[in-house]
């Protein structure tokens, strides 16, 4: 609500006694579209995209019925959105300090510096790296 009306004019700086500080702005001319400059443009939906997002929506659901708990998903997800909100206020705290962002800044070039000299520059770290990645990948789905 506060940066609503932060964003809104003060009347002051719309009415100026009784004249409007906006009726002395030049008026432009706006011309019509000729009947040549007009597109048609026709979107069409497939049946893919419908398929999909059915399948997810399945997916959730049987994964909804499964949960033993369904009050403890439900908390657990309204933990995540509070600590969303947290660490987004949080952050933008962080970013008013005078010097801590600039430093954050060097901190994070000098490891993404690191990151790609150490696993994405050569061939064999490459391979490391994608082996690490399915690794995890599979220890997280218990595969």
């Amino acid at each position: 609500m506060a940066s609503i009306s932060a964003a809104l004019l003060s009347p002051s700086l719309i009415f100026h006694g009784r004249k409007t500080l906006l009726g002395t702005l030049p008026k432009l001319p706006v011309s019509a579209i000729k009947e040549s400059q007009r597109h048609l443009f026709v979107a069409r939906a497939t049946g893919e995209n419908s398929e999909t997002s059915s399948s997810i929506v399945k997916s959730v659901q049987s994964a909804w019925e499964k949960s033993e708990d369904q009050i403890a998903v439900v908390g657990l997800g309204f933990a995540a959105i509070v600590a969303f909100w947290a660490s987004s206020n949080l952050v933008a705290a962080i970013d008013k300090l005078p010097l801590v962002p600039t430093g954050l800044e060097l901190i994070g070039l000098l490891y993404s510096s690191w990151f790609i000299y150490r696993y994405l520059l050569f061939k064999p770290d490459r391979e490391e790296l994608f082996q690490n990645i399915k690794k995890y990948v599979s220890d997280v789905l218990d595969q």
